[in-house]
Parts: structure tokens; sequence; C-alpha cells
């Protein structure tokens, strides 16, 4: 249910995979409630006012990892619609994510943390490539669920 305190938002994700195909995922956690414990994420986040959300998931996979969309993302590959509490703060977002390669549509060669808000930096922990192997066997959450099979 909607309230006037929750904050509606659009969001691009990016299934950034290297060219071995594994994908790059953030380990996260909400400073707001850690009972909530940790989870594994995509590079993504809220569109700016007037942004498409492949310009959204551009500039935030540059923000976040420093890597640079030099081609086109191509086609959503999973759309969804998701309610979720974060920093004591609900939120009712419609997010896209689009699949990209390393080498290919994106350039780059060392994760680059410097474009980090410092709301990033108290959330994001971790960062690391995983195979679909290694999704499907863990026990730790991942999101959106069901990412090895995007792969």
């Amino acid at each position: 249910m909607i309230t006037k305190d929750v904050q509606v938002r659009r969001a691009a994700r990016v299934i950034l995979t290297d060219p071995d195909g594994r994908v790059l995922l953030f380990e996260g956690n909400d400073p707001g409630a850690p009972e909530k414990g940790r989870w594994w994420v995509t590079p993504g986040g809220g569109a700016d006012a007037g942004e498409t959300l492949a310009q959204t998931a551009a500039r935030e996979l540059f923000e976040e990892t420093g890597f640079v969309v030099t081609g086109d993302l191509g086609a959503v590959v999973l759309e969804r619609r998701i309610e979720f509490v974060f920093m004591n703060r609900p939120y009712e977002q419609h997010e896209v994510f689009f699949r990209a390669v390393l080498g290919e549509s994106v350039t780059g060669t060392d994760l680059d943390r410097s474009g980090w808000t410092e709301i990033e930096k108290d959330t994001m922990t971790d960062a690391r490539w995983w195979t679909a192997d290694e999704l499907r066997a863990t026990t730790e959450t991942v999101y959106p669920a069901g990412l090895a099979d995007l792969l």
C-alpha cells in the first residue's frame, strides 16, 4: 500500500559480465536496519529527472565502477516493480535491468570506487565477480532472484 511517505522512483541496473561470463555484484547492507543482514546486488540506482533509463544505467555504472558504456546497452532483460524499506524510508521502485559485457559495450580495467556517494560508501561493503554456478550454489541473498538464469 502506498502512503504519502513512500518514495516512488524509477531505477536502472546493469547486469555486467566480464568476457568469461562472470557478473559483477556489490555486497550491501542497510545501516538503518542491520538485522536485515547483507545482500548482493548489481550496479545501478535511481533515475535523475529527465534521464532515460538507459542513461541512468550508464551513469550509475560509471559512478559505481568507473566503467564507461561505449556502445548500446541493448534491450531490457528484466523489468520489475518492488517495494522495500531502506534507511527507514519506504520505496516503491520500478526498475529495469540491462545486460552489458565488459570489453564489448563497456570499457574499463579496474574497479574504481571514487565516484561513490556517501550512502554508497556506508552501505556497499564489497564487490566481486560471480559465476552462474556460484550464484546457483550460494546461500547468500542475491538480487534479483534468478540472476544466474539471466547470464
